[in-house]
């Protein structure tokens, strides 16, 4: 029998991407944001509009998603999962195409069980064929055919149209 098959976004849910806004926000600005501050909104709508354009090129600069923070226990659930389903990471790194080579060597790095050929780089995550889908942006999952898993992150506070999970643990209640 086939096992069931997941496909798992990278940033906000593998990897804290937000952290390394806030990080190159101090850096350039000497301004800090804080978590409460995104609430429903994404790290470009809260500074001074001055700022925005900054903000909005963080994630092409070369290096943003090199060495991002694991979200705690990812590592750990992930593995569990692997004894149980077909693992695939799914991320819309067509957006920036400077990530390729960084996401590529931090899932090498921390993933080190689920093999390369599960990666799948995309722009339109309807093209997924999996019976779970686990991201933190809802609009993933407008077209895909399984059930969505919404990932707890400040942007997406407002979601109401999908179960969600708050941390890893809770995935693993899910599914494990």
């Amino acid at each position: 029998m086939a096992k069931q098959r997941i496909c798992v976004d990278m940033d906000e849910v593998l990897a804290d991407a937000i952290a390394r806004f806030q990080e190159w926000y101090g850096r350039d600005f000497q301004l800090e944001f804080t978590l409460e501050a995104l609430r429903g909104k994404h790290p470009h709508e809260i500074v001074a509009p001055e700022h925005q354009p900054a903000l909005r090129a963080y994630p092409n600069a070369p290096g943003f998603f090199r060495d991002l923070p694991l979200m705690p226990d990812s590592q750990r659930v992930m593995k569990e999962l692997a004894g149980r389903y077909e693992l695939f990471i799914a991320s819309a790194a067509m957006e920036f195409a400077n990530s390729f080579l960084d996401k590529y060597e931090w899932l090498q790095k921390h993933f080190p069980f689920i093999p390369w050929r599960n990666y799948v780089f995309c722009g339109d995550k309807s093209i997924l064929n999996a019976d779970y889908l686990i991201d933190d942006n809802a609009y993933n999952f407008d077209n895909f055919r399984g059930e969505g898993i919404l990932f707890d992150a400040p942007h997406n506070a407002l979601e109401t149209r999908y179960r969600r999970a708050h941390n890893w643990q809770e995935v693993g209640e899910m599914l494990l």
